[in-house]
């Protein structure tokens, strides 16, 4: 999942270096687009992980195969459909991201060849979770870690000797999501341990059924939808409220924030998503004992990445900055003063995911979005709003700790009343 999320990292990084912080800032328009895309993947993988763990659990294998081509065939159809309107919508979906006049041809650019990347996403991310339900977790960290590791170097070819800009590092995220999800196809078809295809009909009634498994994995993974919307809903707040008081070089410096925390996000998500499989196929065969042993372990494992997110992110800021913008200048230095503070949510945020994944895995959903909710926009959004006018210009920073704080606080305070 790290790996996963450094591929728009490394187009910001060599986007930044290569084209500059006008371009920077234009990726990170386009960013929450690809936090959407993963967040649907999220959403059909971890409804179809929750399902598929329960019905294995059981010794229902039909069903679990069933359930399993359904969310490999349905989730990529969707993000198809929805990679059209978005073709068809890309300005007033691009204004809606915050994007200014001046942002909007080189956002454009970039977001184009972005979209067919969204479709082999999906299968990509989802197809992980299915192969490490399987057996085979070393495959699926290859899904990630092969396509990242391509990433690198085809964004150097395209922006540095190639000279195509940013639309050759959105190419390359395309290019490498596709070979994911090629992998994913090659597996399914040659190398399955347990779970395989099942021949899908077009009935009616196979049609109604299928609609009701895919509403079933909806409403487990929808949670995880939920938390790539915040990251997105932290980008497009605070763009809004960057490019409103510090112009162009707020957002190229808050860019660098929302490149930076996708990785923080993705090693707390793994960590929940990999214990989710072994609560749940617990919690399917009434061995409380063992998803409580794993849910301890997931929480110490959350609360010591969240501890070493936040000290990297402090004491190694100048480094990490300097890979997406040229010291010296104006948001490179916006930067540096905001991104120790921003780093607090870290510690936060990790227990966070840790705790609202328990409640997924074991078909709490209610009580899960609920969480999501608080820390993605019942809190976020008032945090961006306040604090900036009680501090400047720490407050813009300070948000997102604030609102993780406050949800872990809520959260804490349920599990003390139970």
């Amino acid at each position: 999942m790290v790996f996963t999320s450094l591929l728009t990292v490394v187009d910001g990084i060599f986007v930044g270096q290569g084209v500059g912080s006008d371009a920077l800032a234009a990726v990170n328009i386009v960013a929450p687009l690809f936090l959407i895309t993963s967040g649907l993947a999220l959403m059909f993988g971890v409804g179809v992980s929750v399902i598929a763990s329960i019905h294995l659990s059981q010794g229902n294998l039909k069903a679990a195969n069933i359930n399993v081509t359904q969310a490999l065939v349905v989730s990529p159809l969707l993000m198809l459909i929805l990679a059209i309107i978005l073709y068809f919508g890309r300005i007033p979906f691009l204004r809606l991201m915050g994007c200014s006049d001046a942002l909007l041809p080189l956002a454009q650019e970039y977001m184009i060849p972005l979209l067919p990347g969204m479709i082999f996403t999906m299968l990509e991310m989802v197809g992980t979770f299915v192969i490490r339900l399987d057996g085979s977790p070393k495959f699926a960290s290859a899904l990630g870690i092969i396509p990242g590791i391509l990433n690198v170097g085809l964004d150097w070819l395209f922006v540095f000797p190639m000279h195509m800009g940013i639309r050759g590092s959105s190419l390359a995220t395309s290019i490498c999501c596709g070979i994911a999800a090629l992998m994913v196809i090659v597996y399914m078809a040659r190398l399955t341990r347990t779970l395989r295809f099942y021949p899908l009909k077009l009935s009616r009634t196979s049609l109604w059924l299928t609609a009701r498994n895919i509403g079933y994995m909806v409403r487990s993974g929808f949670t995880s939808l939920l938390g790539e919307l915040t990251m997105s809903m932290i980008m497009l707040t605070g763009n809004h409220v960057f490019i409103r008081l510090l112009g162009e070089d707020g957002v190229a410096a808050f860019s660098v924030a929302c490149y930076l925390y996708p990785i923080v996000f993705m090693v707390n998500n793994s960590v929940a998503q990999s214990a989710q499989p072994i609560i749940s196929y617990n919690y399917g065969a009434g061995l409380n004992e063992r998803v409580r042993e794993a849910f301890r372990l997931s929480l110490r494992t959350a609360l010591l990445c969240g501890a070493l997110a936040m000290a990297v992110l402090i004491f190694g800021a100048k480094p990490l900055i300097s890979l997406f913008l040229r010291p010296g200048t104006a948001p490179y230095e916006i930067a540096l003063a905001g991104i120790p503070l921003f780093a607090t949510s870290s510690i936060f945020f990790a227990l966070n995911i840790a705790l609202i994944g328990y409640f997924q895995a074991i078909e709490k959903n209610a009580k899960a979005t609920v969480y999501m909710l608080l820390r993605g926009l019942v809190l976020l959004i008032p945090a961006f709003i306040l604090l900036p006018r009680l501090i400047t210009p720490q407050g813009m920073w300070l948000a997102v700790p604030a609102s993780e704080m406050l949800t872990l606080i809520i959260i804490a305070a349920g599990f003390r009343k139970r």
